[in-house]
């Protein structure tokens, strides 16, 4: 007389059925592709954003975005005070920092120009050179 098949079956059978089972779910599941990411936002300051021309305590602040020509010193933009260049780097995080002020970084290339004058004060003027 035969027996029936659960009971020939041992537990190493049966592990191996479970596991082989939740292995092809997961291959079913990795198959299915991931929806596409949305598109980050581009991070404030970028030459993306609109040009600006204002005056700041009685200083004409320029700026326009720039077509990216390499090296490290305009941060894809062109920002004068009182029609002389102010220098703009662009730091790791996306921040600016000017050549007036190497220690304090700002959000936005107008923000950074902001306090480029706040830190020459009324009377200073800037060099025009760029380093």
């Amino acid at each position: 007389m035969r027996t029936p098949l659960i009971e020939r079956m041992t537990r190493r059978h049966l592990f191996g059925a479970a596991a082989t089972a939740c292995l092809a779910a997961v291959g079913i599941v990795r198959a299915v592709p991931d929806p596409p990411a949305p598109p980050a936002p581009a991070p404030p300051g970028t030459p993306g954003d609109p040009p600006f021309d204002e005056t700041y305590r009685g200083r004409r602040i320029q700026g326009e975005p720039m077509a990216h020509q390499g090296g490290h010193g305009s941060a894809g933009w062109r920002i004068t005070v009182d029609g002389r260049q102010l220098g703009l780097m662009r730091r790791a995080d996306g921040s600016y920092l000017s050549m007036v002020d190497h220690y304090q970084s700002y959000a936005t290339p107008l923000a950074a120009a902001q306090g480029a004058v706040d830190e020459l004060g009324p009377l200073r003027a800037l060099s025009g050179r760029v380093h």
